[in-house]
């Protein structure tokens, strides 16, 4: 909400706009009236809505017109005072000042315009009948008001009226030719509903309704009062209730009353809470909210995010297969002002036999997002209402920094969750199949993937030590001369060849020496389409005498042409790297390295995958 509210008076001479200013400030009429009253200011706290307001007076006498297009241009909202004694200063509303401060207003930036009848204690009639029409033509006026600076009457009305213009504008909201909601205000009140829907059943029950008012109004709803308002809607509508909760129509249409009933503020108060500015828009503040990332440090999701993230599939697995049908996706997005998954994301996290996106490919696409770009998850999250949902002052709670990778490497000790590798190799040798294989896929299903749908990303857990982590690969395009900072940096990488190209390794070694050979990042070489026949490779050295002369471990064997799932045994090692690169560094001679890894990952695994059933049947 704004920080301050500045309100013009404007008018004809002698229509009492100083009058009122005075009037209002000591509470009298006065005496004597100056030309022109200076700017006041009243503090916030006598105010009915918090926000200072300053209080700007216009004569034609003292001031010229440069200065009145100045304050124009600064007012949030302008008051137009006519005298409903002079016809002729009610003409003028039209005739003059009404176009004057449209040329003046920039026509992205609306102003709301409020008609002020001063002087109504020397007339017993009112203005309204002429005003009306003039109301229904001009869509910026957002009330009128008839008063008199003499009686006091209507004074304190009138600035409460214009600073609830500027607060809670009704333009935004409600068409009142058509008497309906905005477009824009469904769609914003759309998402509001389907994010308190906790069930997605598309009804919000008494649970439902009453988190909701404690969230935006900071009280429950009494039992009582919660029936009273479903009435109010089942009198009004058939299909507004349904099993004794409020349908979308339902809630559309008391917000519909509400506006109706000049209660804007209630609202502005829910889109507010949710996020929404003036202009029916999430707010930059809202999506993004302020996060400091030092160097060397990553992303990652926290507990209470996974937790958040497990409810949202849960409320959107309809049929409770734990996987996301391309259906139950699109509605999990609805709350999106644009669908955020690509084709790519199925090829990037694990799926089901018909590639619809399973339980732990969705949170490992998370995963991924929020250590690859934190922004974009904070915005998605902010989507979903994280912050609303787990009463948080951002959705940034929901984020872990972790700590400088140096001090990891000082303290032989981690503990972050997702690991980076970086898959390096000369084109054609395997990069792509690799990636995939990680995800479960052999060969003939790698094979039915269509080439614009491809990823250079690959995601998903791996057991070592008993700890469950993420192990990230990304495939590094292979431009040897321009490998940029992002190519290189990562916890681990991976050279891979193909055994059956025999130019294939070069590039392997020449990556290795101009890039790696000094670093502390741990390398495998891997020797991929291992199914085929080995042929010498055109470099000085085999593979094998070049990783024994860098220290390497021997080129690892790996193949995803089998009729059964690859095995995963690679790439548990690669995580064992990536979590303690000073043992890989040492041990890299010794096979128990190798061992206690794969040993380790088998047995995890499989408690892992029991735990993972049990937890499916608890859901």
């Amino acid at each position: 909400m704004r920080k301050d509210v500045r309100i013009l008076l404007v008018g004809e001479p002698k229509v009492g706009k100083t009058s009122l200013i005075m009037s209002l400030v000591s509470e009298e009429f006065p005496d004597e009236v100056p030309l022109r009253a200076e700017e006041i200011t009243i503090p916030a706290d006598v105010t009915p809505e918090r926000v200072p307001t300053h209080i700007v007076d216009y004569s034609e006498a003292e001031q010229s017109d440069e200065q009145l297009y100045q304050e124009i241009s600064k007012a949030n909202v302008i008051c137009i005072v006519y005298s409903v004694n002079n016809k002729k200063s009610i003409e003028k509303v039209t005739s003059h000042w009404i176009p004057l401060i449209n040329d003046r207003i920039d026509k992205d930036s609306r102003v709301p315009l409020i008609l002020v009848g001063n002087k109504s204690d020397l007339v017993e009639h009112s203005s309204m009948e002429t005003i009306l029409p003039i109301m229904n033509q001009y869509q910026d006026i957002e009330t009128c008001v008839e008063c008199s600076a003499k009686n006091l009457k209507n004074i304190s009305e009138l600035f409460y009226y214009a600073q609830k213009a500027v607060l809670h504008p009704t333009g935004p909201l409600y068409c009142p030719e058509e008497k309906e909601l905005k477009a824009s205000c469904i769609k914003a009140l759309t998402r509001i509903f389907k994010v308190s829907d906790l069930d997605n059943d598309g009804i919000l029950n008494d649970n439902e309704l009453n988190f909701f008012q404690r969230t935006c109004f900071n009280t429950p709803l009494a039992p009582q009062a919660l029936e009273d308002v479903k009435n109010v809607v089942r009198r009004n509508m058939t299909d507004g209730v349904q099993e004794n909760g409020l349908t979308l129509k339902g809630f559309l249409f008391l917000h519909t009353l509400f506006i109706q009933r000049g209660r804007h503020e209630t609202t502005w108060t829910v889109l507010r809470r949710f996020g929404y500015d003036d202009d029916l828009e999430l707010t930059q503040e809202y999506l993004f909210p302020l996060i400091k990332i030092p160097p060397d440090c990553t992303t990652e999701l926290n507990h209470n995010a996974y937790l958040f993230l497990q409810s949202v599939f849960d409320k959107h697995d309809k049929d409770r297969d734990c996987a996301l049908s391309p259906e139950e996706v699109k509605d999990l997005f609805k709350v999106f002002p644009y669908m955020p998954w690509g084709p790519d994301v199925n090829n990037t996290v694990c799926t089901n036999d018909q590639g619809w996106i399973t339980y732990q490919g969705y949170l490992s696409q998370w995963t991924l997002t929020t250590y690859l770009d934190v922004q974009r998850s904070l915005e998605y999250l902010g989507y979903l209402g994280y912050s609303i949902i787990y009463e948080q002052e951002s959705q940034a709670a929901a984020i872990t920094v972790t700590r400088n990778k140096r001090i990891d490497l000082q303290k032989k000790q981690t503990q972050r969750s997702v690991f980076r590798c970086n898959v390096l190799g000369a084109r054609g040798s395997g990069k792509s199949g690799f990636l995939q294989a990680f995800l479960g896929r052999d060969l003939q299903r790698q094979r039915k993937i269509r080439e614009d749908h491809k990823s250079f990303y690959a995601i998903s857990t791996s057991y070592v030590y008993g700890q469950e982590k993420y192990l990230l690969l990304h495939e590094v395009m292979p431009d040897f001369d321009f490998l940029s900072g992002s190519d290189l940096a990562c916890d681990v990488v991976c050279l891979l060849y193909d055994i059956n190209n025999p130019r294939s390794f070069e590039y392997c070694a020449k990556v290795y020496k101009q890039y790696f050979i000094d670093s502390k990042t741990p390398c495998v070489v891997i020797a991929a389409k291992s199914d085929l026949h080995e042929v010498r490779q055109h470099y000085s050295l085999s593979p094998y005498e070049f990783c024994r002369k860098h220290k390497l471990h021997p080129p690892q064997l790996f193949t995803c042409n089998m009729t059964e799932a690859p095995n995963k045994d690679i790439y548990t090692r690669l995580t064992t790297m990536a979590m303690y690169p000073h043992m890989a560094q040492a041990d890299l001679k010794n096979s128990t390295f190798w061992l206690r890894a794969s040993v380790g990952a088998t047995v995890f695994a499989v408690l892992g995958f029991a735990m993972y059933r049990a937890l499916l049947k608890q859901r």
